[in-house]
């Protein structure tokens, strides 16, 4: 048995890993690259293997990071079912269309520019996928609940469970059956931090003979969630009550911006931000994740639920509008004080947060909250780095705002939160690797569970294979 690291090793992105073993042969995740120029070259390169040999794919949650590249594994030849969880299924339906939308329009957008700096037509740039792959793309997806058991082939048994990250999100369990031995791999897919709310805590695991973990923040704490929410609610209200401007906050449109309102509804709720608060959603793949999360309540914690009730009931609830075209998008630009704007991309790197951070980081009495894990090369990651001026739009934007950085809302575990779901095995699993991490914070996440735990670990680089029948 092997297991190959296409993505995701010593980064955050990309995920995607290639396990063959005996007669059968398939991917765990199939995530795109993001964070400037390598992520795009990265991204066109793939895959580096024959997809039109793979058996099957299971993906562990919808993430874009994990999910990205499936239109053009389909396009380039696989025909096998891609399994997951059933709110995986339905997340996919809408951020699968609208990352191929993104491709298609960035290749128009630099197509022209190339046209106006008079460059021949062998210099126009194709989409990485188009909408039509994305579809296709979807017609293999195969949904199945938490906890129920899955005969992808006939050498392999499967099992999704709760990762507590985003909504469907799963830790894949696998049983692979060569020579008369059961092996078992725990992919642990991306996981959530225990205690935050809308999803519930990840699902404990006790056995694996492989365990391939995630450590994006396998070298940091979190702040505990009581004092984000104070810093929230301090920023929200000097920006909006003393300063007259608006909050701007990127945010993933899964996952994020559900949690975003949670914290500013309850907010109101117990009457630390006013009654009147406004909240645009500009995003129109947020709104529609956010009702797909509405069709999905029995994955929902009990405070959830509560504070739904009481948001449908209540006349002292905020308001909240999400945004559907284009012209209401632009209208958000001439309000100029009293806004809290949650838009997409939560890395600042595509979609309508771009004309907010453009109309908005130029004005001192207007603030950027920024609510997520930015990755190397993002202009989200500049921001935080205290970049003086950022480009948008071909265009050098100076950045007056203030930035602030919520590090609680992270839907990551931090790295005690990591160490004790890995407390949870009853013994080490003979090979461990930890992915989806920078480089030194994978690195010093290994020397953690080294020293804490005693297991036998690894990080791998790209591209490098691992026989684990050695």
């Amino acid at each position: 048995m092997r297991i190959t690291f296409h993505g995701a090793a010593r980064q955050v992105t990309g995920s995607c890993f290639l396990v063959e073993s005996g007669g059968v042969r398939f991917i765990v995740d199939c995530g795109m690259f993001q964070g400037g120029r390598a992520a795009e070259t990265a991204n066109r390169r793939f895959p580096g293997f024959d997809a039109e040999a793979l058996d099957f794919v299971l993906l562990t949650h919808a993430h874009i990071d994990h999910s990205g590249l499936l239109p053009r594994l389909v396009s380039l030849g696989f025909r096998g079912p891609i399994h997951c969880t059933r709110a995986t299924a339905d997340l996919l339906d809408v951020l699968l269309a609208d990352a191929a939308f993104i491709q298609e329009k960035e290749a128009e957008w630099a197509n022209y520019a190339n046209r106006k700096r008079r460059r021949a037509p062998a210099a126009d740039r194709a989409p990485l996928f188009t909408v039509t792959q994305a579809r296709t793309a979807l017609k293999r997806l195969r949904g199945i609940d938490y906890d129920r058991e899955l005969r992808p082939h006939e050498q392999v048994r499967v099992r999704f469970r709760d990762a507590g990250h985003i909504l469907g999100s799963a830790i894949t369990e696998i049983w692979l059956e060569q020579g008369g031995q059961t092996r078992k791999l725990v992919f642990s897919g991306d996981l959530g931090m225990p205690g935050r709310p809308i999803l519930n805590d990840p699902t404990p695991i006790d056995q694996a003979d492989v365990l391939i973990v995630e450590s994006t923040y396998g070298n940091r704490l979190h702040k505990s969630l009581d004092a984000t929410v104070d810093e929230l609610a301090t920023v929200v209200n000097d920006t909006l009550e003393r300063r007259k401007g608006n909050v701007i906050i990127p945010a993933f449109a899964v996952g994020r911006t559900q949690e975003i309102l949670y914290l500013l509804i309850d907010l109101v709720r117990r009457g630390r931000l006013p009654r009147n608060l406004a909240i645009f959603v500009d995003s129109p793949m947020a709104g529609a994740a956010t009702a797909i999360t509405l069709r999905h309540p029995a994955l929902l914690d009990a405070e959830t639920r509560e504070l739904l009730a009481w948001f449908r009931a209540s006349p002292e609830a905020p308001y909240l509008r999400v945004t559907e075209d284009v012209e209401d998008s632009m209208a958000l630009n001439k309000i100029r004080q009293g806004a809290v704007i949650i838009s997409a991309s939560g890395m600042c790197d595509a979609g309508r947060v771009k004309h907010h951070l453009k109309f908005n980081l130029p004005r001192a009495e207007c603030c950027v909250i920024i609510a997520g894990f930015q990755a190397e090369g993002t202009l989200g990651r500049r921001l935080v780095d205290g970049a003086a001026s950022v480009r948008l739009f071909r265009q050098q934007v100076p950045v007056r705002a203030s930035v602030h950085t919520l590090g609680g809302l992270s839907a990551h575990a931090d790295r005690d939160a990591l160490m004790h779901w890995l407390g949870a095995f009853h013994q080490p699993p003979r090979r461990s690797f930890v992915v989806h991490g920078e480089e030194a914070t994978a690195l010093g996440f290994a020397d953690l569970i080294r020293a804490d735990l005693g297991w036998r670990v690894d990080v791998p680089r790209q591209g490098e294979t691992f026989d684990l029948d050695a």
